[in-house]
């Protein structure tokens, strides 16, 4: 292993100079990628409808092309699920990443282009590597195994016999070239099961013995893992397991609330955690510094950004603004024309900048995923943080968590509170002292919340129900969410989640 990872390395290192380049010329790498993107899709049909051919300029391109969703691009890519070709991209489209996001149960299919796996996910992958090995130069993690949890379903063939989906995890790792199969566990059949129950068994039995130095997952599921290695092995700590796992690179939701139970299981002064954002629809950040929050916008992976302030999201004609133009500190929603055929679309996820030499960012929440009933306007961020802070001054660890408003609190007209629903790994020793502690936590991070608590006159302090071990999974395997692209949704602004949640709660009882 020690010779393939010196040329690994060797190889990764090559990808400095363009890293360099889009940091240092963010705009006109930006602009030269649009400009290629339209090139490229001027004959399809998509392209022969907004008139690509003509567009000039991006006021051109934001005229001709309306700001969509998958919605409106769901007719075009019913089509290429049937086999049809050269409709919103241009080269052979035989794979979909199957996704149901986290704002809704109904299933949506991503087109997974060649150029959109070889220059967006496979070169994230491989910028995450490099960008460690910068700052960490004397790793060993190339000299041995990383596991990757995925969240895979089995790959499917629609019935065009020649299309295919799966699991975005899934997808890539059918696609990974042969010898990035050295670097990895388990083996493929295993990573690809999609019986969590029998998969996370299977997992721990292949890796136990194996040289494990990274892991790659959702950390719900990564949990998962690490107590079954335990209940294998009788050990308590996971650098006992693995000695030389000194790497642990997650994405998909927040790592605030799971850092310190992590700290926990691995008790390594080597180990060292680094965020990604790798959706369906594209890789568009890593974090690229030791030990930040923030996450560096990858400019030349094929995907060209617009964003949306809040106050323009809902309207018919939103205004957008080009990477020139944002500002930090602002709540943005994000707009990607992509290589896998993503004409402005809205990805659903919200991004705040902390710099913009070069340009950093961290993901602040969904643009469905908030709770604004009583003008509070809460977000995730607000809500992990809060969450989080709350545990460690409690001592106390979570599993998970959601959250959803109550409208009339004691049947007072226009007094409402926030429902939570948490489950503890560690319980803190007094719910309500937890719950005062939560409450003066989000006061400190909103100061709209902070505004609509005082003196209890627009809102009362959360209700927190304290959920039995094991009931966010039990209920998303009820519900056919386990597994995949799945995640307990943290915040809604309605009680479907909480009230469907409760009712299987007392069904369980």
């Amino acid at each position: 292993m020690a010779l393939f990872g010196s040329l690994l390395y060797w190889y990764l290192k090559k990808r400095e100079s363009g890293i360099r380049n889009f940091m240092e010329n963010p705009h006109e790498v930006q602009g030269q990628l649009l400009t290629s993107l339209i090139e490229k899709a001027k004959n399809t049909e998509w392209g022969k409808k907004f008139e690509y051919k003509s567009i000039n300029s991006l006021d051109d391109f934001k005229n001709r092309v309306p700001v969509g969703n998958y919605e409106t691009h769901k007719p075009y890519i019913n089509r290429m699920l049937r086999g049809e070709q050269n409709i919103l991209w241009s080269s052979e489209v035989r794979w979909f990443a199957k996704s149901s996001g986290t704002t809704s149960a109904k299933s949506k299919f991503i087109p997974i282009t060649y150029e959109c796996l070889d220059e967006c996910h496979f070169q994230g992958g491989k910028d995450t590597i490099f960008f460690y090995l910068m700052n960490n130069p004397e790793s060993n993690v190339l000299n041995g195994k990383g596991l990757i949890m995925g969240g895979s379903h089995q790959v499917n063939k629609f019935y065009f016999d020649q299309n295919f989906y799966g699991d975005l995890s899934a997808v890539m790792m059918q696609n990974l070239p042969f010898w990035a199969h050295f670097f990895r566990t388990p083996e493929l059949s295993i990573a690809l099961m999609d019986n969590w129950d029998e998969k996370i068994n299977k997992m721990a039995n292949a890796t136990v013995f194996e040289d494990v130095t990274s892991i790659s997952g959702v950390p719900t599921w990564t949990l998962v893992l690490i107590e079954k290695l335990f209940d294998l092995t009788g050990k308590k700590d996971v650098s006992e397991i693995w000695p030389n796992l000194e790497l642990y690179i997650h994405g998909g939701v927040s790592f605030t609330p799971y850092r310190d139970k992590f700290k926990k299981l691995i008790n390594s002064s080597k180990m060292n955690y680094l965020e990604t954002y790798n959706a369906s629809e594209g890789f568009l950040g890593i974090q690229d510094m030791n030990k930040s929050d923030n996450m560096l916008l990858m400019l030349d992976y094929g995907i060209y950004f617009e964003f949306m302030p809040m106050e323009e999201y809902g309207k018919e004609f939103p205004e957008t603004l080009s990477l020139d133009e944002v500002k930090p500190g602002i709540n943005y929603a994000l707009v990607i024309s992509s290589n896998s055929g993503l004409w402005r679309y809205l990805i659903g996820d919200t991004v705040k900048f902390s710099e913009i030499n070069p340009y950093r960012f961290k993901i602040t929440g969904r643009t469905k995923h908030f709770i604004n009933a009583f003008g509070e306007e809460l977000v995730i961020e607000n809500a992990d943080h809060a969450i989080s802070n709350a545990c460690k001054k409690m001592n106390a660890h979570i599993t998970d968590y959601t959250a959803a408003p109550v409208h009339f609190v004691n049947n007072q007209n226009g007094v409402g509170a926030h429902e939570w629903l948490i489950e503890f790994d560690r319980e803190p020793h007094s719910i309500e002292i937890f719950t005062d502690q939560l409450d003066h936590e989000l006061k400190s991070v909103n100061s709209d919340y902070e505004a609509k608590r005082f003196k209890d006159m627009a809102m009362t302090k959360p209700i927190v129900h304290v959920l039995p071990k094991g009931t966010f999974t039990s209920w998303m395997k009820k519900s056919g969410k386990l597994g995949g692209q799945h995640k307990v949704p943290r915040l809604s602004n309605n009680r479907q989640y909480v009230d469907e949640i409760l009712r299987f709660r007392v069904a369980q009882s």
